[in-house]
Formats: C-alpha cells, structure tokens, sequence
C-alpha cells in the first residue's frame, strides 16, 4: 500500500483500551489528523449510563451519525486521518449487545440495525484497522485511572461481554488490513520503547512487510 493511498487509519477496542491515546501518539508522530469518538458534547452519554435501557437507542443512533459524518469527512479531505473507533463497532458490538442484554427493545434494534446496513454501502472501510486487545483487568485498571464519573457505573458483566463480542468480530474481520495489538502489560504513553514497537508495525502494514495472516502482534 503506496502512502498516497493511506486515507484512512482506525483505531477500534473496548471501553478503556487505549484508543484515544494511541490515536493522538499516532497523530503526533505521524503527523496525521485525528478523528476522536465524541464524548465531550455527547448529549446522552450520562444519561446512558444511568439508564441504559431508556438511552441505549438515542446514544446508538447518535454515535451512527457522528461516526458517519466522520467517514466521509475522511474520505473527502485530503489528509491522512487516525480514527478513534468505527462505525462498524457500534453495529456489530455495542448495539447487539445492548439488544441482548434487554437493555434495547427488538423494535429499536431492527430499526437500528436496518439504518446500519443502508448507511454502511456508502462507507469505505479503513485503510488499515489497529485493534487493542485487552483482558479485563487491564480494561478496569485503565477505566479506574482515567476517573470518568459516568464510567464509575459501568457493570462489569457487560464489560465482559462487550470484550467477547470485539474478539469474535475480529476474527471474522475480513474489509481490509487488520494489525491485533495485545496491550496488556503495555504502556504507549509512558514506555518508548512499547509505542516503538507499535510504530514499527504499522509501518509494516502500510508498507506490505506483513503478509496478511500475519494479523497479530505475539
């Protein structure tokens, strides 16, 4: 993959794995844009977390919009653009899950998902996606430390079933190059040496010195 062609590069994870920070280090160091997942002005993000079964298909239907005005943003302007989570992780995680878990009625989650499927013919998926593993412990200990109120309600057994649904999805992840980060035990913003190592395989990717059944990072 030529760098003139390098529009688009993803950054997808679980609550609390690292995708902002990774995304503004990429950023810097690459000199890319940076798209970040709206949670500044989010009008329903509070609320959700108090209420999820009241607020689950406003906040889905929220992040669909944002997340698709961000894709053509993408792909019509002239710069190379990292982006803090996809639109596609919202469809195949976040919303099915809500849906399973009685937190969204069937009603809602047809009417959702139908949106999903007509707006997702006119998305052009990432030029490279960088997924961030990670274990529970690491989740919790990275959602602890970063102190966000609304995430203080957060329960765990959704937590845990969220991380099941982001590792099925990438194993079937099949529109394009995918780079699997394992990050725990990893620390990109304090450790050079670890945000080193990242770089090197991104560079990798984008520039082919990966095969593609080389996903993961061991």
């Amino acid at each position: 993959m030529s760098l003139q062609k390098v529009k688009h590069i993803a950054v997808a994870g679980n609550i609390g794995a690292g995708k902002t920070t990774l995304s503004s280090l990429l950023s810097k160091h690459f000199s890319w844009k940076v798209l970040y997942e709206d949670i500044t002005v989010n009008p329903y993000l509070e609320n959700f977390y108090a209420d999820m079964s009241r607020w689950s298909f406003n906040l889905q239907i929220y992040f669909l919009n944002s997340r698709f005005q961000q894709v053509n943003e993408i792909r019509e302007g002239e710069h190379t653009v990292v982006q803090d989570r996809t639109i596609y992780e919202d469809a195949k995680i976040f919303a099915p899950n809500l849906y399973e878990m009685g937190f969204m009625e069937k009603r809602d989650f047809e009417n959702y998902i139908s949106l999903f499927n007509l707006m997702s013919k006119f998305v052009q998926p990432p030029d490279l996606l960088i997924y961030l593993k990670a274990d529970i412990p690491t989740l919790v200990d990275h959602i602890q430390e970063r102190g966000r109120t609304y995430e203080g309600k957060i329960n765990l057994d959704y937590l845990k079933k969220l991380n099941q649904k982001y590792n099925d999805w990438i194993d079937n992840y099949d529109l394009g190059n995918l780079l699997i980060l394992d990050i725990n035990n990893k620390d990109f913003l304090q450790n050079r040496e670890h945000l080193g190592e990242v770089i090197e395989k991104i560079d990798a990717k984008l520039f082919g010195l990966f095969s593609d059944s080389d996903k993961e990072d061991k």
